[in-house]
């Protein structure tokens, strides 16, 4: 597919996802950016998208709630837009120890990381089959695609991102062949602002690449899954050879 003319609809836009919806734009894609409570980041995105030639739209959405979730693509529709791509990128990521575990930490997990991605899926893709072609990129780990959790503390968490693995291959052969289904997991690609020079260093010692990999390794992936044709139900890991140790 070619990205030029389409729209994407992106979750979870910041950081790694603004470089995806700039490179996007820079190919003509037109952007729909779904934000939570992030409105400025989400605006500033936009600002850049529309500056590089393509339209934009933002929809606020908690995607912990179903009923908000089910709400998007409705309006999508009732702004008469089209959607030929959808990126699954929200994500909730928090260390949590098993002494100290609840069902909240549970909860957010699951429907962040993965409730939301199959809700919006399925919605998406009856807009999709309309247009008779689509693409549904999620985004799971390099840990849960590595098949072994590695870290303790982030059992929620893994269990979530190895769920969607699942969803991602059990949406391919459902959607199939009009929609594309794949899911990306990143490694090392942003150090947190907060690592010390020795977790820093940590990283770099365990990915054979030796660095970071930068955002931008994640957009030329999702560009690489939606002008695909013959792939689908895959899972690529961006991670500098992180998963080989």
């Amino acid at each position: 597919m070619d990205p030029k003319g389409k729209t994407a609809l992106i979750t979870g836009g910041a950081r790694i996802g603004q470089t995806v919806a700039e490179e996007l734009a820079k190919r003509g894609c037109n952007i729909i950016l779904v934000f939570r409570t992030s409105k400025k980041k989400a605006e500033k995105t936009l600002r850049k998208v529309k500056i590089l030639g393509a339209d934009g739209w933002l929809i606020q959405a908690d995607l912990q709630k179903k009923e908000e979730i089910q709400k998007i693509v409705p309006e999508i529709e009732r702004q008469k837009k089209n959607l030929d791509i959808l990126i699954n990128m929200a994500s909730s990521y928090e260390k949590t120890p098993l002494e100290t575990l609840k069902e909240k930490n549970w909860t957010e997990n699951l429907e962040t990381n993965l409730q939301s991605a199959y809700t919006l899926s399925l919605s998406a893709s009856k807009l999709m089959k309309k247009r008779g072609q689509g693409r549904i990129i999620n985004f799971s780990d390099w840990v849960s695609a590595s098949g072994r959790p590695r870290y303790k503390e982030y059992l929620p968490y893994y269990v979530s991102k190895t769920g969607v693995l699942g969803l991602t291959q059990g949406l391919a052969l459902e959607l199939a062949p009009e929609i594309l289904v794949n899911s990306i997991a990143p490694g090392p690609i942003l150090a947190p602002s907060d690592i010390t020079p020795e977790e820093n260093r940590e990283v770099q010692i365990a990915t054979p690449l030796k660095r970071w990999g930068g955002s931008l390794e994640i957009a030329k992936t999702v560009l690489f899954l939606i002008e695909t044709d013959f792939v689908t139900g895959e899972c690529i890991r961006v991670d500098g050879g992180r998963h080989l140790y």
